[in-house]
């Protein structure tokens, strides 16, 4: 979903022939895997970060095509809302300085983000869901002016056969609501972390990703409130999976399969079996036509972006042409601070690479409906939650953390080369961050429960919290008015 599309109105034609050609990707697909053509290079991290634009008064500002056009640069892309943007960097290979790397490119990003939005009249914030936003702010008015986003939203509505969207989330407080188009999918913005993986290793990988869900779920939190109330512990998880809510075979409105899913299963044999699934599950919602070769599986990808797996393969190509596989993890929110989420992308580094290289694989320890429980609860409960883990005892996220991942994320990273000191400093920052247990979710709830229910002024405070890059375990709960 990433690239534009070119779209008037699809009509029956139209999808007989992508799944046509979605069939033969498929098929070339299989080829490639079969015959192990996909590329073995080794592993390169990468990562996007969505962002929104606030106004003074700390209210979503749908102001995203100025904003764009004044900061020109090709690492910043609109998102689905005006309000909200996506921030890119240059994918590397994993070197001593990667982390340290990925925060001085983030920073400065950052940076002439601020500055192109304060030209235009707006602010930069990095949360979760943004406490200020409104039911009326998620109108077709604010949505973004792209063929894709109004093609998307048009084809949602038609396989629910106009059905209203409903928003229903049972949490520490009740929300409720109905929507007749896809714009709740705008509320929450994340931190989605790529990591290209070999063929011959990536099944290892995505299960292992699968896996360690729960905690990073939990340990990147920072979406606790929407429509002001109090709901899940990280409160995007429902909200995304119930907004784009259509599901699989027989096209029916609604179906066991979700296109936001944590995943019907582990990968058995190889990452084809999400692409099989992509094929025979889920209808082709987006039906352009593409003048390229097959072997650009263009048709293939495209279909594949609009089933929004938590842990989502990719196909991707290397600069010579060769194809490869690239896990996409999408369980963390925008974080408090760049710092944040350096951190909670080292954590999950490191810990990705302990799992999937550890001799006994983790999926064997436990079943993968173990695994998707771990990662509901822990969403909706947070550090509290005790977690079925690998060694087949129950610990909570904060002990499991602090007594066990911390020290293999450490091992991890060090095995991808990472320097002992970035190691040290983005894992002391989870340490820190789990021992006092101030995660963005909590900081915006305690500091709610000291000031009171006042979303807006919670969010300008927030934002003068994030001007210093400060750890959001190290922030105050001082009141900016």
């Amino acid at each position: 979903m990433g690239e534009e599309i070119t779209y008037s109105r699809f009509n029956k034609t139209d999808y007989q022939q992508y799944k046509k050609r979605l069939q033969q990707e498929t098929d070339i697909l299989a080829g490639w895997f079969d015959s192990h053509s996909l590329s073995n290079h080794k592993l390169v991290a990468g990562y996007e970060l969505e962002a929104w634009l606030i106004g003074k008064n700390a209210s979503p500002c749908p102001q995203n095509e100025a904003f764009l056009q004044h900061a020109n640069n090709p690492y910043i892309f609109p998102e689905l809302a005006k309000f909200n943007v996506e921030l890119n960097v240059d994918p590397q290979s994993f070197n001593k300085s990667l982390l340290s790397d990925f925060e001085n490119q983030l920073q400065q990003l950052w940076k002439q983000c601020q500055q192109s939005s304060n030209n235009i009249g707006c602010n930069m914030l990095g949360i979760g869901i943004l406490p200020t936003l409104t039911d009326s702010d998620l109108s077709l008015k604010n949505i973004s002016s792209l063929d894709r986003y109004r093609a998307l939203n048009e084809q949602v509505l038609r396989h629910r056969k106009g059905k209203t969207i409903s928003l229903n989330i049972n949490g520490n407080e009740h929300l409720e609501v109905e929507h007749r188009d896809v714009m709740l999918e705008a509320a929450a913005t994340s931190l989605q972390v790529h990591l290209q993986t070999p063929q011959d290793k990536a099944v290892r990988y995505y299960n292992a990703s699968m896996i360690l869900s729960a905690p990073l779920v939990t340990v990147g939190a920072n979406a606790p409130f929407m429509f002001n109330k109090d709901l899940w512990y990280e409160t995007r998880i429902p909200v995304f999976e119930q907004s784009v809510d259509i599901g699989g075979i027989g096209g029916a409105a609604s179906g066991p399969i979700r296109r936001v899913t944590f995943g019907s299963q582990y990968a058995r044999e190889s990452l084809l079996e999400c692409f099989r699934e992509n094929l025979e599950h889920y209808p082709v919602l987006l039906p352009v036509t593409y003048d390229t070769a097959a072997e650009k599986l263009n048709y293939l990808r495209l279909h594949n972006g609009t089933i929004w797996r938590w842990n989502r393969p990719l196909i991707g190509f290397d600069d010579d042409g060769t194809p490869h596989l690239r896990i996409e993890h999408r369980t963390m929110s925008s974080a408090a601070s760049m710092v944040d989420n350096i951190a909670n992308i080292a954590f999950y580094y490191g810990l990705v690479q302990y799992y999937a290289t550890c001799i006994d694989p983790p999926e064997a320890a436990l079943t993968f409906a173990q695994t998707k429980d771990n990662f509901y609860r822990s969403a909706q409960v947070g550090l509290n939650h005790r977690v079925l883990w690998t060694d087949g005892n129950r610990h909570s996220i904060k002990e499991l953390v602090l007594n066990r991942l911390l020290g293999e994320a450490e091992t991890g990273l060090d095995k991808l080369g990472l320097s002992d000191a970035d190691s040290k400093h983005y894992l002391g920052i989870i340490e820190s961050r789990i021992k006092s247990e101030q995660t963005g979710t909590q900081w915006q709830r305690k500091f709610a429960e000291l000031h009171g229910r006042d979303m807006r002024l919670l969010t300008k405070s927030y934002y003068q919290n994030q001007q210093h890059n400060m750890p959001v375990h190290e922030w105050d709960f001082e009141s900016y008015t």
